[in-house]
């Protein structure tokens, strides 16, 4: 990950890295450098070692081989708290600001010492070494970075006064307190899982700015593909999937960067597949039969059978010859080839017809007590064509949930009109799956969603959809990851093949390959996609229509 030109040391390196849980590689030979000076974001699929990783080079974990590099002001975004509940938040911050009065103080002291000095040019080159020091954090500066770090995340009217305790703040809050700690401590090397969490857009953009002004190294984590786009010098990718080679895949470059060359390499990695496949086939027909062929269209005729014996031996050694070399290269081949890509998204469009008129379904005017006011929220009609692309927008609790499960059917409105045409199949993706005790496996679930029961080792859409690893197929889905639980409950849903799909942030808890490849595969999808999401990349690139929804009182 270093760049050519670099001449500065990494101050963040793992080598050979590998940490198992209860038998289960998370982590296996994993090497990467990150230098001072650049930003690298780590991505993946969930449950592939993202924040594994951090731990490990973090050194809150060891792991079981490998080494690990780190400066000694190594700064860290922890996903719990480092202060006690009974902390002043002010004192955070000074705690923060600690070292850059340290620098303070010792400039004082280096031009006391010239006062009455025993050796002047050693207390020169003191006051020199300490000045310098002092201008090179910005010492001076310190109060008004403060102030504008905290108002840059949200945290100006919080600590107004200084008398909030850690204790009395929001998680939400304490977490962006954590950062501008970090941001005004400058560390030579940051580790940070999923930065922006809880901080809205303009707190986002302030964080990216702030973390490109960095001199140090800095390795994050996130879903957050615009913050991604914004700081990103090179992307990590930890997904086996994707690249034929063992992860971490290094991608240099922005998040967009990184989309077109694994574009590119998918395409590659495909024509590999597809010639190692062809060359395979032919190795073992030349095996089995080609090889073993001798003029096979004729055998020795009377006066030429001195010949033919006489050259036997030869032509034997011939084809002996050819069938080791073609056996040879085959068991290489076979040990060696490229694995399959894995299939990328892909749905079937609606079964039904259309209705007249094309309307699928609407909602007019629609109230529900404590959650929804359509007129109070601005937009008092929605109506859901064929094929219509809607993206509902709009702050934590101003509805957009609720909205999507008036328009499933599983709400039912105090006031409105609230209906869709008939035989029109509507779909959801909920945002709170609730799956986690959940028994049955995905084959089971996907084949009962295709109106069948299971059979051992049959081919499902959650397998003919790309969404979901064979190795996931057989066990219960209350022991996948959240994110994985998503790709089946997705693949159910494709299954169905609605008229309609309402997805409730559908970015969440999925990597971000699978988000880009989701919206990718809803473009050509003929139904109807109503889209709810805080996602800045998905609402930044939005063509459809787009509903914005203004939170009212007791609404969520």
């Amino acid at each position: 990950m270093s760049s050519p030109s670099t001449t500065l040391s990494p101050v963040l390196r793992a080598d050979g890295v590998s940490v198992s849980f209860d038998g289960r590689a998370v982590l296996t030979d994993v090497s990467l450098t990150v230098d001072p000076g650049h930003r690298a974001g780590l991505v993946g699929e969930n449950g592939v070692g993202k924040s594994t990783l951090l731990r490990v080079l973090a050194g809150t974990l060891v792991p079981d081989n490998g080494t690990v590099q780190r400066p000694p002001d190594l700064g860290v975004l922890d996903q719990e708290f480092p202060y006690p509940d009974a902390t002043p938040a002010a004192s955070v911050v000074e705690d923060a600001l600690a070292h850059l009065r340290r620098l303070e103080a010792e400039v004082e002291r280096a031009a006391a010492a010239l006062d009455n000095p025993t050796d002047l040019s050693t207390a020169n080159r003191a006051y020199d070494r300490a000045l310098a020091a002092a201008q090179h954090a910005e010492v001076w500066d310190a109060d008004v970075r403060a102030a504008r770090t905290l108002a840059g995340l949200g945290l100006e009217a919080v600590l107004d006064g200084g008398a909030r305790l850690v204790g009395e703040m929001s998680g939400g809050q304490r977490t962006r307190l954590g950062l501008a700690a970090l941001l005004l401590r400058r560390p030579r090397a940051l580790l940070l899982d999923e930065p922006t969490n809880h901080l809205d857009d303009d707190a986002a953009d302030f964080l990216a700015a702030e973390l490109s002004t960095l001199d140090g190294a800095v390795l994050l984590a996130s879903h957050d593909r615009t913050f991604l786009e914004q700081v990103a010098t090179e992307i990590v990718d930890l997904d086996p999937g994707a690249s034929p080679e063992p992860p971490p895949t290094v991608y240099g470059g922005r998040y967009s960067d990184y989309l077109e060359q694994r574009r590119i390499d998918r395409i590659r990695w495909e024509e590999r597949y597809e010639r190692e496949q062809a060359e395979l086939r032919e190795l073992r027909h030349t095996v089995a039969v080609t090889a073993r062929e001798v003029a096979p269209d004729r055998g020795p005729r009377d006066n030429d059978k001195f010949i033919y014996n006489f050259k036997g031996a030869r032509v034997e050694g011939t084809v002996s010859r050819r069938v080791r070399d073609a056996a040879g290269r085959l068991e290489a081949l076979e040990r060696d080839q490229v694995r399959k890509p894995r299939p990328p998204l892909r749905f079937e469009p609606p079964t039904g017809p259309v209705p007249d008129g094309g309307l699928l379904a609407w909602a007019h005017h629609v109230t529900l007590a404590g959650r929804l006011d359509m007129d109070a929220a601005g937009a008092p009609r929605i109506e859901i064509a064929a094929g219509a692309r809607v993206l509902v927008a709009g702050p934590n609790g101003s509805g957009k949930s609720t909205l999507l499960h008036l328009l499933a059917g599983d709400l039912h409105p105090d006031s409105g009109t609230l209906s869709s045409a008939r035989g029109v199949r509507i779909g959801l993706l909920e945002q709170d799956l609730g799956l986690d005790d959940e028994r049955r496996t995905p084959r089971t679930l996907l084949a009962a969603a295709e109106g069948r029961d299971a059979l051992p080792g049959d081919r499902t859409a959650v397998e003919s959809h790309g969404l979901l690893a064979p190795r996931d197929l057989d066990r219960p889905v209350g022991e996948l990851s959240v994110g994985t639980r998503r790709r089946v409950v997705l693949a159910m849903l494709v299954t169905q093949r609605p008229d309609v799909l309402l997805l409730d942030e559908p970015t969440n808890h999925i990597s971000l390959a699978l988000a880009d490849e989701l919206m990718a595969g809803l473009q050509d999808w003929p139904g109807a996609v109503v889209v709810a999401s805080h996602d800045r990349w998905l609402r930044d690139r939005w063509t459809g229509d787009s509903v914005t929804l203004a939170p009212a009182p007791g609404a969520r």
